[in-house]
């Protein structure tokens, strides 16, 4: 059996401490979560920790974007069921606030994630998510399907509304009651979007 390599190992290492604090941050968040809780489980040392993330601050960065890169991923893997640009920009949307009532989500993402990482809309998986919302819009704009409007601020907008409403339903004392609710103001707002003759 070949010998692994330094890069392999600490590799590894990376994959073990980020199983062993998405468990740990889902089940007691952050703030409660000890750096013992983050290493013993991984079967590491702090020094192990320190080295790959520099601390625990660190480490959790690292696991809010992998589970919001999933979440984007997710949400792009639903919109692509859908049969035009125009209800796969809605489904992304409503996809996206339908994972705040995802256990883990709620917890690491969008309770503790804000208090630890400060606005979400400067974290670089939300900036891949606005990407794609760009591009769909500035699709929807140059075919017509959307009045004309600036690309940037309509993709901020639209955006910034999917994330509120997945932070409001993570925070509320009822999110599946009120997930629909949140889905079809979402509609509502991008509908105003529409070139006139299309509403």
């Amino acid at each position: 059996m070949p010998r692994r390599t330094r890069a392999e190992t600490m590799q590894e290492t990376r994959q073990k401490l980020m199983r062993s604090a998405r468990s740990a941050f889902a089940d007691k968040g952050f703030f409660e979560t000890s750096m013992d809780d983050l290493t013993s489980a991984a079967g590491f040392t702090r020094g192990a920790l320190y080295h790959q993330f520099g601390d625990k601050k660190g480490l959790f960065a690292a696991v809010v974007d992998e589970i919001d890169a999933e979440m984007a991923d997710r949400a792009r893997a639903i919109a692509k069921q859908e049969g035009s640009v125009w209800a796969a920009l809605l489904a992304e949307g409503g996809a996206y606030i339908e994972m705040a009532l995802d256990p883990e989500v709620q917890r690491i993402v969008l309770r503790d994630g804000p208090a630890v990482l400060g606005d979400p809309a400067l974290w670089p998986s939300q900036n891949r998510c606005l990407d794609a919302t760009r591009e769909a819009i500035t699709h929807l704009v140059n075919q017509g399907v959307l009045r004309p409007v600036d690309i940037e601020a309509a993709s901020r907008l639209l955006n910034g509304a999917a994330l509120n409403a997945a932070l409001w339903l993570a925070s509320c004392d009822d999110p599946a009651t009120m997930l629909p609710k949140a889905q079809e103001a979402f509609r509502m707002l991008a509908e105003g979007l529409l070139a006139p003759e299309l509403h």
